[in-house]
């Protein structure tokens, strides 16, 4: 009964659906989008490298002689003992563990120590900087090798593009840093950044050549899952662990997040508000069948139906409404994701999410059938004598 009269009355229940299709191709539009976005930006970060940067706690003071202002004085020791890095990953590991409830006793988070040393080059004076590089090469994903390879040996070096330019070096190059010699195994693709400027060395030798041995001058923590406490692993680091500074660099990430947020939050209203629309067009539908299908209500009334057995073809009706809804609404949203979503968050990868069609069909099933409730209640209130005037 209930598919005869749809067949028999497609069009109204196609403009009954149209609301509900809008509605559910946004929301699934959106939260489509969303992803793809929240998933370009996490990308981005691994672009960034460390989120936390820990410095050797130098504070200055005013230094004066009489009424005279002779400037400022940095006070404490530029460099941060190497021996500091397990309590480190100690505190940073265990905030991470406990905040994501985490039982996995492995490394979570990167630490990579720099020592930077300037010294002279070929006449040149450059920044040396001594680096784990493993570690180092787990944070800088962007790094290139123009040409050669990574350093795989203590007596190795990278060298940043412009280095290799100024000085005229090429792979298998020697050079010398405070008399000790290495080889240029790898030139660095031109970054735009300090790296091009840089000559990066294994961290024992430049401390070994250097005579710096158990020291560093910063480390680069990562931690970039999605809900690590960074601030409080910072603070927990200052807390605890005299002669350092650590520094949550969280701003980008909070500030690109708290664009799609509310992006998101306006375009559930504008949803939200579809939504509604959907409802009353189908409340319009429904009472328009009512009225349609008064004789018919009255016959069923008349041989026996119960008010439970009415409501129920109005409810049954709601539903494959909402179904024709749904699976629409579902796959118009993810078709304008795919539109929409590189417009929005340029170079974004979208990908059709299968869980939203279950939400699609839920919410464009539940809208229906509350639409539909009064007009079922109303259907169960025509007398069986009205119903033949």
């Amino acid at each position: 009964l209930v598919f005869k009269d749809i067949l028999r009355r497609k069009k109204r229940v196609l403009y009954a659906a149209i609301g509900i299709i809008i509605a559910a191709m946004t929301v699934v539009g959106i939260l489509t989008i969303a992803a793809a976005g929240q998933e370009k930006i996490y990308a981005q970060l691994e672009k960034y490298g460390a989120n936390l940067n820990i410095l050797p706690a130098i504070s200055s003071v005013d230094a004066a002689l009489g009424n005279l202002n002779m400037g400022s004085l940095a006070v404490g020791d530029n460099h941060i003992p190497e021996s500091v890095i397990p309590q480190i990953r100690q505190i940073a590991d265990g905030m991470i563990r406990e905040t994501l409830d985490i039982k996995d006793e492995g490394n979570i988070v990167t630490i990579a120590p720099k020592l930077y040393v300037n010294t002279e080059v070929k006449g040149y004076f450059l920044l040396a900087v001594g680096i784990d590089t493993k570690e180092e090469r787990s944070i800088k994903t962007w790094w290139e090798i123009r040409k050669g390879r990574w350093i795989e040996q203590g007596d190795e070096v990278i060298i940043g593009a412009q280095v290799a330019q100024l000085l005229k070096l090429d792979t298998g190059d020697k050079i010398s840093l405070n008399g000790t010699d290495v080889t240029v195994a790898g030139i660095l693709e031109e970054t735009g950044a300090g790296d091009d400027y840089q000559v990066f060395v294994s961290l024992p030798t430049l401390q070994k050549a250097f005579n710096k041995e158990g020291v560093i001058s910063s480390i680069d923590v990562r931690a970039l899952c999605n809900g690590c406490p960074v601030e409080d692993i910072a603070a927990g680091i200052n807390n605890s662990i005299p002669g350092v500074r650590a520094l949550a660099v969280s701003q980008v990430a909070k500030t690109e997040m708290g664009m799609v947020d509310k992006m998101s939050k306006f375009m559930f209203a504008l949803a939200g508000i579809t939504l509604i629309i959907g409802a009353f067009g189908v409340v319009n539908t429904m009472m328009t069948s009512v009225h349609e299908r008064i004789k018919d209500i009255g016959i069923m009334r008349a041989v026996g139906a119960s008010r439970n057995q009415i409501i129920r073809v109005f409810i049954y009706e709601a539903v494959l409404i909402g179904i024709i809804g749904g699976i629409m609404g579902y796959a118009l949203g993810t078709l304008t994701a795919y539109a929409v979503g590189p417009l929005v968050f340029e170079g974004a990868t979208v990908t059709w999410d299968p869980q939203y069609l279950l939400l699609s069909l839920l919410l464009s099933i539940f809208v229906a059938i509350a639409s539909a409730a009064y007009p079922a209640y109303r259907a169960t209130t025509i007398k069986v004598s009205d119903s033949f005037r």
